[in-house]
């Protein structure tokens, strides 16, 4: 039998701001924070808006990688707000998630960091990411590392509700993070087609010519309803599914999108769903066959989308867990913020969240994430 499963503590940091209060405030002021690089523009790229974390202090650290440094920052600012002791700390299970992991260590970008050679080999790779955060938080329990592409984040998650939720593990951190503002990734992107050309912040306009990149790392921890400490919201479902069609195009059909929601909707009575967070990437592929997916999922019910890329850029496998982390902040003071002004609703009617909403218990906001390759993931969030 699956128990009660609550997002007890939340740490983010991507251009909006170094913690989530601060990342919260520009949400309620509807600003995004997407800008042309500055005083260290990435070479080539230099007309590309983009988002950049305001301060390099968290990637600091000549032991790991930069991803890796700031995984650790924000899993220990995350636990410290749960108010873990170390043996609850040191039982938990840990579930990393990134894209391109150290990627910045791989093609030699990060001397900056001064690293130490000896270190060269862990580097370089994805699961150093949790091993990082294991180390220096002294977590004994196991460590998984997720890399699902853009799904990443929702999908580490959505393992770790499912052993929190079972029984089998006690308590559980999952960590994100993504730095993907490193010219050899952009011109991967660039040449796939995948980046914006001409600049315009708007998912859903037919306008949108691809993403805009961004930095982020962020934390959250998963307890039982046992464990009596403050909840931010409950999380109720988790699915997945694959759409066994292209590594970069969503099927026109949008199927796998449909079912992947649909699923997700089933924890939750019709009217209890008021707000669905899309993946809404800005690719004219997304723009295109989302929306339509979606509108089936809900049964042609307009259930307000509140897409969060315009304000916080595309940070690939950390997005899906940076979307939740910041609503159910949100959702544990009973409110969710309106969409970047401006937007252009989608085509097939649905509508955007345009003004802030207030929030009652019950009330369940879905998250979805699709992954380069098709991969879909989805989480139902429920007000406490």
């Amino acid at each position: 039998m699956m128990e009660n499963v609550f997002i007890t503590a939340v740490e983010s940091a991507c251009v909006l701001g170094m913690r989530t209060e601060e990342c919260l405030g520009a949400l309620r002021e509807r600003r995004g924070a997407l800008a042309l690089p500055g005083c260290t523009p990435v070479p080539g790229f230099e007309s590309l808006p983009m988002g950049a974390l305001p301060s390099r202090g968290l990637l600091k650290g000549r032991r790991h990688g930069a991803a890796s440094n700031a995984a650790l920052h924000v899993a220990a600012a995350a636990v410290e707000r749960a108010r873990w002791s170390p043996e609850e700390i040191r039982s938990c299970w840990l579930y990393g998630a990134s894209s391109r992991g150290n990627a910045g260590e791989i093609v030699g970008v990060n001397a900056w960091r001064r690293p130490l050679r000896k270190f060269s080999a862990s580097n370089t790779m994805h699961c150093e990411i949790p091993a990082a955060v294991s180390i220096g938080l002294g977590i004994k329990g196991p460590w998984q590392m997720v890399s699902n592409g853009c799904s990443s984040g929702l999908d580490a998650l959505g393992m770790a509700w499912m052993a929190v939720a079972s029984g089998v593990a006690p308590r559980a951190l999952v960590v994100a993070v993504d730095l993907p503002l490193i010219p050899a990734l952009l011109q991967d992107f660039r040449d796939t087609g995948l980046l914006s050309t001409n600049g315009v912040n708007d998912p859903f306009s037919l306008q949108t010519s691809g993403f805009f990149p961004a930095e982020a790392a962020v934390a959250l921890t998963l307890e039982r309803d046992a464990t009596g400490r403050p909840k931010l919201c409950r999380l109720d479902h988790y699915s997945a599914n694959s759409d066994a069609y292209d590594t970069l195009m969503i099927p026109e059909d949008g199927g796998g999108i449909e079912d992947c929601v649909r699923t997700a909707l089933l924890s939750a009575a019709p009217t209890q769903v008021v707000a669905l967070c899309p993946h809404a990437t800005g690719t004219l592929n997304h723009a295109r066959v989302e929306p339509p997916a979606l509108l089936r999922a809900l049964d042609g019910r307009k259930v307000p989308l509140l897409p969060l890329k315009p304000q916080t850029g595309h940070t690939l496998g950390a997005s899906g867990l940076l979307d939740v982390a910041l609503l159910a902040a949100c959702m544990a003071q009973h409110w969710l913020p309106a969409s970047l002004p401006g937007l252009t609703p989608p085509a097939c009617g649905l509508p955007l969240l345009d003004a802030p909403l207030s929030l009652t218990p019950g009330d369940r906001v879905i998250k979805l994430a699709s992954g380069m390759g098709g991969h879909n993931a989805a989480v139902s969030l429920r007000v406490v």
